[in-house]
């Protein structure tokens, strides 16, 4: 069940877990060529056997974070309600993701607070952590920062 969410309806301490997604050689492919970054680590998987320390391709990292972003839309929290993305903090890339690899996100909301610029709108932090689902180790962890409008006005 979808529960859409103005400031006031998030709680610090909440916690969430994504829909899980396979990451596929098309995905692969189309980031490539959408963002220019043909990198054989990414691309080529003769290159990669020889020279990777993994053996093989392994996915952008930034293309796990735009992952992390879209299975977050997914629980539907700003359906409807003009969130803004404000930024991002302490990205790490933890584990190396591979093309046939089934990753999830699990969240926490760890701070919120009044904009300082704009009273009618609210800075919401989450924690989130990008976990393989086969073997549950993390492969990506970040903050993620949002502009949300208050339901109320002040």
């Amino acid at each position: 069940m979808i529960k859409i969410k103005f400031y006031e309806d998030i709680n610090v301490n909440e916690q969430f877990v994504t829909p899980a997604r396979t990451i596929t050689e098309a995905d692969v492919v189309l980031f490539a060529a959408i963002t220019g970054d043909y990198n054989s680590i990414h691309t080529d998987e003769v290159y990669s056997k020889k020279f990777s320390i993994y053996g093989r391709r392994v996915v952008h990292g930034l293309f796990v974070l735009s992952i992390a972003e879209g299975l977050f839309q997914r629980l539907g929290w700003f359906e409807g309600v003009p969130a803004i993305s404000i930024g991002y903090e302490d990205v790490r890339f933890i584990k190396p993701v591979f093309i046939g690899d089934t990753i999830h996100f699990v969240g926490e909301v760890i701070d919120k607070r009044i904009s300082k610029k704009r009273e009618k709108w609210g800075i919401v932090k989450i924690k989130m952590e990008g976990k393989n689902v086969n073997d549950n180790t993390t492969v990506i962890s970040f903050i993620h920062a949002y502009l949300v409008p208050l339901k109320k006005e002040r």
